[in-house]
């Protein structure tokens, strides 16, 4: 069976990045791979061996279309409300808190956040499906 490793975004301003997603899901660089035209910087932390890859070409100043499909990356966190609370504190601007229930019953509780480059992000309660 395969295994899931990485999930890789392109980003314009790597330190922005780091920052963004070690203030918000405490991802550390784990691994740098510097080459002339770009950089591949992947980032984890303690909770899962699964890495998100960002990756740096040099001569980029403008930033990247990201269309009109809906996609986005997703994390689980054992306290969803109080994560909203220090998202909302470190000026991360996260979405309103959201119980997600299509048929009446709830499914999934969760927020929504944008990276510094807009990608989304959907950080969901650690429970149910989830958990």
């Amino acid at each position: 069976m395969a295994k899931a490793i990485h999930s890789m975004i392109r980003v314009l301003d790597e330190a922005r990045s780091l920052a963004f997603y070690e203030t918000a899901f405490g991802l550390t660089v784990a691994d740098r791979l510097d080459f002339p035209e770009f950089t591949l910087v992947y980032l984890s932390n303690a909770e899962t061996g699964f890495e998100l890859e960002l990756t740096v070409n040099k001569d980029r100043t403008e930033p990247y279309d990201l269309g009109d499909g809906y996609g986005h990356l997703a994390v689980s966190v054992a306290d969803l409300e109080a994560e909203h609370a220090r998202f909302t504190a470190e000026g991360l601007n996260p979405r309103k808190l959201v119980e997600f229930a299509p048929a009446g019953e709830v499914v999934a509780k969760f927020f929504v956040v944008a990276d510094p480059d807009g990608y989304q992000i959907e950080v969901l309660a650690r429970e149910g499906r989830f958990a």
